[in-house]
């Protein structure tokens, strides 16, 4: 008899679903694919944002993105940054340069997101699982190699990937320009362009700026964030190059 117990517990125990296992680079890619973050590096985006316009342009590894303003196109590409005002491209101090290259550059990259996460630079960390508003999330760490990790390679990221779509809710990130600090952001709308998921934040920032980055969806469940901005998308279009 106590035999049969043990086979029937080890058949019960061997039928249980396990849950896989997956590495950072995994989900990475998988999130990168059910968002259809991939067809981005073949594409045309263009969108508004905050009363400016933007357009990206990226095929086979070169990239164009712009920014357009009152009589004022701002270009950022693979040879570096030019302004132009009314067509006549201007003199820029590189210390406005850098400033403006940097606004350019964050805007497309926060547009577009996962895509990028697969860039040489990028260093991908899996920290223990979380549950925000009793969903479960995969949680990604992101940290970026000096070399080839830009300006800002010092910048730590944090991805809350659901667990059942591998979609992204929630990110984290620190930053050190203008004085650093923290944000987390909070899904507000999605929409698909294309087969491509664009998002829609709310932006927070801790009420205590001890509160640790890995801590950040703890510190919004228990309402020690304060939202300061919405990060909204306007006539987002979209056309995949061949």
């Amino acid at each position: 008899m106590r035999y049969f117990y043990s086979v029937l517990l080890f058949l019960i125990f061997s039928c249980k679903p396990q849950e896989t296992t997956l590495t950072a680079q995994q989900i990475i890619d998988k999130t990168i694919v059910l968002s259809g973050a991939d067809k981005i590096k073949n594409s045309e985006v263009s969108f508004k944002f905050r009363n400016r316009e933007y357009a990206a342009l990226r095929e086979n590894g070169k990239f164009q993105l712009m920014r357009s303003f009152d009589s004022i196109q701002d270009i950022l590409d693979n040879t570096g940054f030019k302004r132009l005002i009314l067509g006549q491209t201007i003199n820029v101090a590189d210390s406005m340069a850098f400033k403006y290259r940097n606004s350019i550059n964050s805007v497309h990259y926060f547009s577009v997101l996962p895509f990028g996460l697969n860039d040489k630079a990028v260093r991908k960390k899996l920290l223990p699982s979380s549950t925000i508003k009793e969903k479960e999330y995969y949680k990604v760490e992101i940290t970026f190699s000096e070399n080839g990790g830009g300006e800002d390679f010092e910048d730590v990221f944090i991805y809350w990937i659901g667990k059942e779509n591998f979609l992204v809710d929630y990110l984290a990130y620190s930053y050190h320009i203008n004085g650093g600090g923290k944000r987390f952001r909070v899904l507000k709308e999605q929409c698909s362009r294309n087969g491509i998921r664009f998002v829609d934040y709310q932006n927070f920032k801790p009420l205590d700026a001890k509160i640790k980055l890995s801590n950040l969806d703890s510190a919004f469940e228990n309402k020690q964030l304060k939202k300061i901005s919405e990060i909204i998308l306007e006539d987002i279009q979209v056309k995949i190059l061949d």
